[in-house]
């Protein structure tokens, strides 16, 4: 019985360093290559718009952190 706890604790012991070993991996990712640069946005011009006043331009929401979803009624 003794044993077996001894080899459980030494199982548990290689699994917090597996465990360790992937979350430094994680943590320090390897740079990835660059990604090419389009320029800047373009203007939406869209005609109808849902849940604001009045239409979204890109110069307002400059510095802000923005998700845009499209997707059409068809």
């Amino acid at each position: 019985m003794k044993r077996l706890r001894i080899l459980g604790f030494i199982l548990g012991l290689a699994a917090c360093a597996t465990a360790i070993t992937q979350n430094e991996t994680l943590t320090n990712p390897t740079p990835s290559a660059s990604l090419p640069d389009y320029g800047p946005a373009p203007e939406l011009t869209n005609e109808s718009w849902l849940n604001v006043n009045s239409p979204l331009r890109l110069a307002d929401l400059r510095g802000k952190v923005v998700v845009i979803d499209m997707w059409t009624f068809g």
